[in-house]
């Protein structure tokens, strides 16, 4: 399956691209480094996984994938907490986190089935 046409591939792609636009001007590099790498590394090794031909190599990709997703909610909180991230853009991000993270599992649970 075309990576492309993943619907959590679509989700994950386009809140990386939002991180990225929204921190732009945040002065703390770090911060912003870390968070946009986070966002990015979900998409990045969903394409990645679903480029393999072995189940197994989807599972590990999809699993580090789902981990940079919790990585990324974790600093997402964080970035609220320290006045980084408005509260309100914060939580809708992290309701999108946490249904990346659903269809993740589902996707796994998918090839899992398969025989992977």
């Amino acid at each position: 399956m075309d990576f492309e046409k993943l619907d959590v591939w679509k989700k994950s792609a386009r809140l990386s691209a939002e991180l990225y636009k929204a921190l732009k001007e945040l002065r703390d590099f770090g911060f912003r480094d870390q968070i946009t790498r986070s966002g990015l590394s979900v998409p990045s090794n969903i394409a990645e996984g679903m480029s393999l031909s072995s189940n197994k190599q989807k599972q590990h990709f999809l699993s580090i994938a789902k981990g940079s997703c919790a990585e990324l909610r974790t600093q997402i909180y964080i970035g609220m907490d320290i006045g980084y991230i408005d509260k309100k853009q914060g939580r809708a991000w992290l309701i999108e986190t946490r249904e990346i993270a659903a269809m993740l599992s589902s996707l796994m649970n998918r090839i899992k089935a398969d025989g992977g």
